[in-house]
């Protein structure tokens, strides 16, 4: 590899990838910190099916920590969207068993944010 190429790589892996949200890439920088290996949405598991078999609705959890074999669904969003993405996780854990998935909630983020004196970036 090239001296130039080297220079170009992002020095951590949440400086190379385009997330949805500040929140995620704060989480992000707080794996790499740690040195936890994870993966940014890497797979969409289909929940539901209409009489065709097409799939009408899928869930993209955004972490993907393969050390725990554990997914992590980020969300800093209103009430009303956080009981949809409890049942989300919820239909997930029912259609496949084998999958570990855990919310970390707005709470569980701003008492992140506090700790580490993190900006506030999901408002």
């Amino acid at each position: 590899m090239s001296e130039s190429a080297v220079a170009a790589s992002p020095a951590l892996k949440s400086d190379g990838v385009r997330f949805a949200h500040a929140s995620e890439r704060q989480f992000a920088q707080l794996l790499d910190f740690y040195q936890i290996e994870w993966d940014y949405e890497p797979r969409s598991f289909d929940l539901e099916w209409d009489k065709q078999g097409n799939v009408v609705q899928r869930f993209t959890p955004d972490f993907y920590l393969p050390q725990y074999d554990l997914y992590i669904e980020i969300t800093t969003l209103s009430q009303k969207l956080v009981t949809k993405k409890n049942r989300k996780v919820r239909r997930l854990r029912e259609q496949y068993t084998g999958v570990n998935c855990k919310i970390f909630y707005q709470r569980d983020y701003l008492s992140l944010v506090s700790k580490y004196g993190l900006e506030d970036f999901s408002g």
